[in-house]
């Protein structure tokens, strides 16, 4: 999309405290996906709105756990429950919810049935954790190994070490596939995917079908594949959060989660159709 002065005005976000807060209809749309208030005990005084939208500031700016400003509650409250919706496993699922939204507001089935995979190495910070050496890319850090649908969504994320080729890192994005969305068996990916290796690997998994876009030997220059646009674009999205610029995380988890709350930032603007 080009920013013109009518698009500027229709997707600006000054009349929030911060850009990153949500507005009343995206919060409306997680609202019901938060842990309800427990019968026994102490009342719950944290207001899970703000603690959202912490961590969207957080993922936006990419500022340290500590730097959090202190209109939010206190840091050790938001991360108390960043990682505990991480063990949950109420990212993935506040994500997987969004995108069957986002996917029927735009006339789609809510379960894709072709995706297209790709892989992103980025440099770890000196936090220790699980890493390796991409030799290919010439990175020592992580992979980012994600499937989107034709629209862009991010249907399934895996983090692993960089290290780990794309062709053994698929049956572990494939694997989470299976319990997301079943009915998605055709995969579209880059010359990383070919050989019989993976094929033999999806095979185990169930019916399995995919498809290698590669480019042209005598391409020169900058090439738009087709399909293969899509999850370079997905990626692009991503990287508008600062937090993602670097994994900075000490645990595979961590990442993962942050990747999940980076693309629920955009799904929750694209429904509400302001800016990424």
């Amino acid at each position: 999309m080009a920013w013109t002065e009518i698009t500027r005005a229709q997707y600006r976000r000054d009349d929030l405290e911060y850009a990153s807060d949500l507005r009343d209809a995206e919060w409306a749309l997680i609202a019901p996906l938060m842990p309800e208030k427990k019968r026994l005990g102490r009342p719950r005084r944290t207001d899970l709105r703000r603690v959202m939208e912490a961590i969207l500031y957080i993922v936006t700016t990419g500022c340290q756990w500590r730097q959090l400003p202190r209109h939010f509650p206190a840091f050790t409250t938001v991360q108390g429950y960043f990682y505990r919706w991480i063990r949950e496993g109420r990212w993935e699922a506040i994500n997987h919810i969004l995108v069957i939204l986002s996917r029927e507001q735009d006339g789609r089935d809510a379960t894709p049935s072709v995706g297209i995979i790709d892989s992103q190495s980025v440099k770890t910070a000196e936090n220790g954790g699980p890493r390796g050496y991409d030799a290919g890319k010439k990175i020592r850090g992580r992979k980012r190994h994600i499937t989107t649908d034709t629209l862009g969504h991010v249907v399934a994320a895996v983090v692993h070490p960089a290290d780990i080729q794309d062709r053994d890192g698929a049956p572990l994005v494939a694997t989470r596939i299976r319990s997301l969305f079943p009915w998605l068996r055709h995969l579209i990916g880059d010359g990383g995917y070919a050989g019989e290796k993976l094929r033999g690997a999806l095979a185990e998994l169930g019916r399995w079908t995919i498809e290698i876009v590669k480019r042209s030997d005598r391409a020169e220059g900058f090439v738009v594949l087709p399909k293969r646009w899509i999850v370079e674009r997905s990626f692009a999205w991503l990287g508008r959060c600062r937090r993602l610029t670097k994994d900075v995380e000490a645990t595979i988890s961590s990442s993962h989660a942050w990747l999940m709350i980076a693309h629920i930032r955009r799904v929750l603007r694209k429904i509400n159709q302001t800016a990424f």
